[in-house]
């Protein structure tokens, strides 16, 4: 592809295209401060708070979505995750970049560039040694603490195992950060039972709780005691996303007692067995957090690791998982109607893969409110594959139509990099740009500071309100 020479595209109206839109992003969304309540940044990096210094660990050493593009171009694995030096990696990034053209990474990669580094020149072969030299410059003096305050993020809420002994928050929340930076609780791996190394799981949360894990008796304490010790370290959140068919069966505890004295045994479970230990974990699980006061999330509908060869050469999340066509419906119902009958159903934020189900998942969650708790039940931003313009527009649009809008506890990253946090402004401008859209077309009210209140709640003040986190 021929070198890309037009101005940069990333302009102070980038995506807001009329003035009513303009005005709602620079006066009331802009400086609105930052809650990214799920991303999978490094505790140990930000507590050790040591400068990136190269843009190549930044942006290529876990971001999938860059890996699949850069394959999608043909780019030697070598250059991806292989031994190819930071440099030579960096550069087959760039060279990718101009064939990313329409593809969010376009917009994602040049937003970055413009507010981590004021760089405006368009990344290809022949900038590449110009902005890898310029990002690495300011990468050097810029710890991860100071990367964060730059974008206003107050909260990060990071994903941590259930025997993760949280020593990297406990060492933060000893530090004068702007940000704070909490633990959650994600459970995925004590629903895996039927899986080869369920066992040794177990053994490791033996050794976390310093008791032996003899029966179910026994795990439901050691879980019991892990939710303690993440509510210590300031956790209001847990997370659940197995990429998986999921399905909620009865169950007695008499029964889930002797399927988990069975895997302690090692003996082969049925299908049957499996969802009945599952189910009972979701609803215990889902108790502890209403009691505890938190906001579970589901993120559904993944299947991962399609890609057997790039699997067993790189590892797991090696960037081959793909959307899946799993039934939802059912499973969520059962589940949150499990909890509310018992009214101990918590506040509860579902994330779907599948766009096929935007409608299902907006729907379902508006089956499950509670007096005094506005908002309790969300169905969250457009995630993964979504998180783009084109998906957050129809989140956006299909919540408007069947939920509320205006208590929408807005955007997160999703991301294991220091530098996405512009994923925040793209989706308060593509916001902006949807409302005055409707106002220029008369079917919202010509009202800017009534609409901008809205803007304002969505992009932060509904999140603060929702989750309740300590600040400052």
């Amino acid at each position: 592809m021929a070198d890309i020479h037009s101005k940069n595209f990333i302009t102070e109206n980038f995506l807001l295209h009329s003035k009513e839109a303009q005005r709602l992003y620079h006066e009331y969304a802009k400086h609105m401060p930052i809650i990214d309540y799920h991303n999978h940044l490094s505790p140990k990096e930000i507590a050790e708070d040591q400068p990136i210094e190269n843009i190549s660990k930044a942006w290529l050493s876990g971001d999938h979505y860059k890996w699949r593009s850069m394959r999608a171009n043909g780019i030697d694995e070598k250059y991806i995750t292989g031994n190819a030096s930071l440099n030579d990696k960096f550069v087959k990034w760039a060279e990718t970049v101009p064939y990313t053209l329409r593809n969010p990474l376009f917009h994602w990669t040049h937003l970055e560039l413009k507010r981590y580094f004021n760089i405006d020149t368009f990344l290809q072969s022949s900038t590449a040694n110009e902005v890898y030299e310029k990002a690495n410059k300011i990468l050097a003096s810029k710890t991860p603490a100071q990367l964060l305050q730059d974008m206003n993020v107050e909260v990060v809420c990071t994903t941590d195992d259930p025997t993760d002994d949280l020593r990297y928050h406990k060492q933060i929340s000893n530090k004068n950060f702007f940000t704070k930076v909490y633990p959650t609780f994600r459970s995925d791996n004590l629903f895996l039972i039927g899986h080869s190394n369920f066992v040794s799981y177990i053994k490791k949360l033996e050794e976390t709780v310093d008791h032996r894990i003899a029966d179910f008796s026994n795990f439901l304490r050691a879980i019991n005691e892990r939710l303690m010790h993440f509510e210590k370290h300031g956790c209001r959140l847990s997370d659940f996303g197995l990429g998986t068919a999921l399905e909620m069966k009865t169950y007695t505890l008499k029964e889930v007692e002797v399927i988990f004295k069975k895997t302690l045994n090692e003996e082969a479970l049925s299908d049957k067995e499996i969802n009945k230990y599952r189910s009972c974990m979701f609803i215990h699980l889902g108790r502890k957090y209403h009691e505890m006061n938190w906001v579970q999330q589901y993120h559904l509908g993944p299947i991962r690791n399609n890609n057997s060869r790039l699997k067993n050469d790189v590892g797991a999340d090696a960037g081959c998982d793909s959307i899946g066509d799993y039934p939802m419906a059912k499973f969520m119902a059962k589940l949150f109607d499990g909890l509310d009958a018992t009214k101990q159903l918590p506040k509860t934020i579902t994330y779907n893969l599948n766009p096929s189900q935007n409608e299902v998942f907006a729907t379902m969650m508006g089956n499950y409110s509670e007096v005094g708790v506005p908002g309790k039940m969300q169905w969250g931003s457009g995630w993964w594959f979504l998180d783009q313009k084109d998906g957050m527009e129809k989140q956006l649009n299909t919540l408007s139509n069947m939920g509320l809008l205006s208590r929408f506890v807005g955007m997160l990253t999703d991301s294991r990099s220091l530098l996405s946090f512009p994923r925040h402004e793209y989706f308060r401008r593509i916001l902006c740009n949807l409302l005055g859209e409707d106002i220029r077309n008369g079917l919202l009210p010509n009202d800017l500071p009534f609409i901008g209140a809205m803007v304002q709640d969505i992009c932060y003040n509904n999140a603060t309100n929702y989750f309740k986190f300590k600040t400052h």
